[in-house]
């Protein structure tokens, strides 16, 4: 399996720590299906190893997880995303679309199509916590991120993907 993969690192802003492993975006890498577009994104990340899926959307503030590292797939429709905090990276991903987020990487839903519908998952033994960037939380947060352990498959392509090359 052959999958394009384009990455880049984003800044730790002193509320956001984000990660110093690259976020690695999937353009057009799983085709939605026609009657369950969700479903080609559950069994693809399933196969991969990636579990605790779940179908909804992205959340309209600011967030990371410092316990996982976590994969959205955009079965439908589009979102803009803004990646790293108020000061980060913005991305569009649009139906097909997949987004590697190491743990640590703030994200937040800038706007979406009516219909959009995400699909995330988590690597085993790996649950999302959840952070906001509030006072307090930044330097237990970024022990906790250090320490979460790498996958051992990527969840688009398994043992060869992205992760390998880009994570290591």
């Amino acid at each position: 399996m052959d999958i394009t993969i384009k990455t880049f690192t984003l800044d730790d802003d002193g509320t956001f720590p984000n990660s110093p492993l690259p976020v690695i975006l999937y353009p057009q890498a799983i085709e939605p299906d026609a009657n369950d577009p969700a479903a080609a994104f559950e069994e693809r990340f399933h196969a991969n190893g990636w579990g605790g899926s779940w179908r909804n959307g992205i959340f309209t503030y600011h967030h990371y997880h410092a316990e996982a590292h976590e994969v959205l797939g955009c079965a439908r429709g589009w979102v803009r995303v803004m990646l790293g905090g108020p000061n980060g990276r913005e991305v569009r991903l649009e139906a097909g679309d997949v987004a590697l987020l190491p743990a640590g990487t703030s994200h937040r839903n800038l706007e979406h199509s009516p219909d959009y519908l995400i699909v995330g998952a988590y690597p085993p033994g790996q649950r999302p916590d959840m952070k906001y960037g509030e006072p307090g939380e930044y330097e237990a947060a970024k022990e906790v991120i250090r320490r979460v352990p790498l996958p051992e498959t990527d969840p688009v392509s398994g043992r060869s993907g992205g992760v390998s090359h880009a994570w290591t």
